[in-house]
């Protein structure tokens, strides 16, 4: 979608700018970089603005906000941002694949007609797009995935799944944050607290950030997974 977004209504108290119905680096692009010009201009009422795939929700307070103002700054503010987006920040992040870190990871390979050494390296080759951050707090949806990957979600989701587990779910990969429930599949796990109370930043990781994934020892976790519980990123910062 490359045109003027549409402007939806939630309630009277937020908007969402829609850009596409499709998990897409450009979309996803137009989303992040109308997300830092709304914040550079200083409109009055605004109370948040929401990055996700491929819309931007836009909280604002209505008794001191003009609607109809917001939507003509939100829509000019779309057109002049096209283009090549900010910097982004590069990290590496390191994965136990498999075994009981990752117990999906041999039906998957096989139902993509791989093998485990082959799933892991398409699955560690790309270097990885935040799309967005929810469901939980630093759960980390990535842009990317090898098509070759996908598969669609568990028919009966597990109740709990480890926190930082590394799951594909259909056509999307992610790095998890807390022990949750979930119907993604299970394939690794990163020693690394994407959120972690306390622990300046208390992210890790934002919207727009880059990852690639280093496979990692067995051997290292106790080690890696001390350090990040005492406050340690253990992830690498390359760009």
């Amino acid at each position: 979608m490359t045109g003027a977004p549409r402007i939806l209504p939630c309630g009277d108290c937020a908007i969402s700018v829609d850009f596409g119905n499709v998990i897409d680096v450009d979309v996803n692009d137009r989303v992040r970089r109308l997300d830092v010009a709304l914040a550079g201009v200083g409109v009055p009422g605004l109370v948040e603005t929401v990055p996700t795939y491929r819309a931007l929700m836009v909280h604002f307070n209505p008794l001191t906000t003009d609607y109809e103002a917001l939507c003509r700054i939100i829509l000019d503010l779309a057109a002049q941002t096209g283009g090549a987006g900010e910097a982004r920040r590069r990290w590496r992040v390191p994965v136990v694949y498999g075994a009981d870190f990752g117990i999906d990871l041999e039906d998957m390979a096989a139902f993509a007609g791989l093998s485990v050494p082959d799933f892991i390296e398409a699955h560690a080759a790309p270097v990885y797009t935040v799309m967005m951050i929810g469901f939980l707090p630093g759960f980390s949806y990535l842009g990317g995935l090898d098509p070759r990957l996908q598969r669609p979600r568990r028919d009966v989701p597990r109740l709990k799944v480890p926190a930082s587990s590394v799951s594909i779910g259909g056509a999307q990969t992610a790095i998890g944050s807390n022990e949750c429930p979930s119907g993604w599949h299970l394939i690794g796990r990163t020693p690394a607290i994407p959120f972690l109370r306390g622990r300046d930043p208390v992210f890790l990781f934002d919207a727009g950030d880059e990852i690639c994934l280093r496979p990692m020892a067995v051997s290292d976790w106790d080690r890696l997974a001390a350090r990040a519980a005492e406050g340690d990123a253990v992830v690498e910062r390359i760009a």
